[in-house]
């Protein structure tokens, strides 16, 4: 039995510079791992197939860990295979990227089970072939993504430091936000970044990263919290009863913020749940750049 740590991960930043021919918008993002993470498994002697723990998640071929099988069969035709188990620990609709690092994970076994590697490079090219931001997930490192999410450049050791470690809290409602549905609400305001302004923006963090890097922003919040007036409602509470600051991470609805030693998660998850209702979900993790 093989297993892999599927993370999940934040966007410290995004700026959407514009919608592509092809229907994908072209971004610049700040995105680090976090230690939030799901777990799969991998057995070889089984026939290809997949369970998980969440009675709610798709379990056929619309779940991107049997997308990323077929990817890797695709490649590699007479690779093993074999039956996986998902254990969720990553709420799905959040914009954490749960099903896309499931999908990494799933490509990672099956490169392990294989007896000859493809390596991280050539799996970084599959994945791509799974979804925009998957690429991601196959290193998990800390990166500017860009393009549609598939071109990566790994963060430079100085900005790593400064991020790992960092203690942060999400919060999500009981509803989850589909990505082309916020990609959409931004479309149709047309309220781009400059690209040249992402990229100045993102150098002057690069150059002092020590800076908070929230302070990019997320260009997704505004059409998204215009239609979904129940997050900017909690983020407001929250940031009273935290006193720190708030952002949604991807097209959300998952949102977060950084917090210190001795915070009170049991304070915000009672008021997550006041304002939210009792499908609130409330972690604390860490930056695992």
């Amino acid at each position: 039995m093989l297993v892999e740590a599927a993370q999940a991960k934040l966007n410290l930043s995004l700026a959407i510079t514009g919608r592509r021919a092809d229907g994908f918008h072209e971004l610049v993002s700040l995105v680090a791992p976090i230690a939030l993470a799901d777990a799969l498994t991998l057995d070889v002697v089984r026939p290809l197939g997949l369970t998980c723990d969440d009675p709610a998640l798709p379990v056929d071929g619309t779940n991107l860990v049997l997308k990323a099988a077929a990817a890797y069969a695709r490649r590699r035709p007479a690779a093993p295979t074999g039956h996986f188990h998902l254990t969720k620990r990553v709420p799905h609709g959040a914009g954490l990227g749960g099903g896309s690092a499931d999908a990494a994970a799933a490509l990672r076994l099956l490169d392990r089970a294989s007896g000859d590697p493809l390596g991280p490079e050539e799996l970084e090219a599959l994945a791509a072939e799974v979804g925009s931001d998957c690429p991601f997930f196959v290193r998990g490192q800390a990166a500017v993504m860009r393009g549609r999410g598939e071109r990566l450049e790994v963060l430079p050791p100085a900005a790593r430091a400064a991020l790992a470690g960092r203690k942060v809290v999400l919060a999500k409602p009981p509803f989850g936000v589909p990505t082309p549905e916020a990609y959409g609400l931004l479309a149709k305001t047309g309220n781009y970044r400059p690209f040249a302004q992402a990229e100045a923006e993102l150098a002057a963090w690069l150059a002092q990263p020590s800076a908070d890097p929230v302070k990019l922003g997320n260009d997704l919040t505004d059409p998204v919290f215009a239609k979904y007036v129940a997050l900017s409602a909690g983020l407001a509470s929250f940031r009273r009863v935290t006193g720190s600051d708030w952002q949604m991470t991807g097209s959300g609805s998952a949102c977060f913020a950084w917090v210190e030693d001795g915070f009170d998660q049991a304070g915000l998850r009672a008021d997550a749940m006041r304002v939210w209702g009792p499908g609130a979900w409330v972690a604390e993790t860490v930056i695992s750049a």
